[in-house]
């Protein structure tokens, strides 16, 4: 017979609460685990390996919603659908954090060209053309100068 894991056993193994544990059952992304005579969960071995797999997709940025999609993508889902491989995911994944790479990189910039303009006033820079903060969809902001925006 498998060994198996009561509900605290298995969310100290896995790092997570008692809580959780209840709340990806009720997603559907752990399977319901058997109960024991006294009416406690018994989870089996696997659970704690969905369990990791399920933390690591998190922390690779796939939401639950994301990780439900690749649980029902594995030969072991009862819920196996065509489509929902790894792959693919992945492919979206990398897509959407490149992105986000590009977005978080002007905001950088503009944050030190605003340092370095010694804005200090948000107002009196939003009226001043030499601002590197866009104020509006229309500025442009230009990083290249020493001028300060005069604020």
């Amino acid at each position: 017979m498998t060994p198996r894991l009561r509900t605290s056993e298995l969310a100290a193994a896995a790092g997570v609460n008692a809580q959780t544990l209840r709340y990806y059952e009720r997603r559907g992304l752990l399977a319901e685990p058997d109960r024991s005579l006294g009416g406690h969960r018994l989870y089996s071995e696997q659970a704690l390996t969905v369990l990791r797999v399920i933390r690591a997709a998190q922390r690779l940025g796939f939401t639950l919603d994301e990780v439900a999609e690749l649980l029902a993508a594995t030969p072991l889902s009862t819920r196996r659908r065509a489509g929902a491989g790894l792959q693919a995911r992945v492919t979206e994944k990398l897509a959407e954090v490149d992105a986000k790479l590009v977005e978080l990189t002007e905001m950088r910039d503009t944050l030190r060209a605003a340092l370095a303009a010694g804005c200090e006033d948000l107002l009196a820079c939003s009226e001043s053309s030499s601002c590197p903060v866009p104020f509006d969809s229309e500025t442009r902001t230009d990083n290249t100068g020493d001028r300060g925006c005069g604020c």
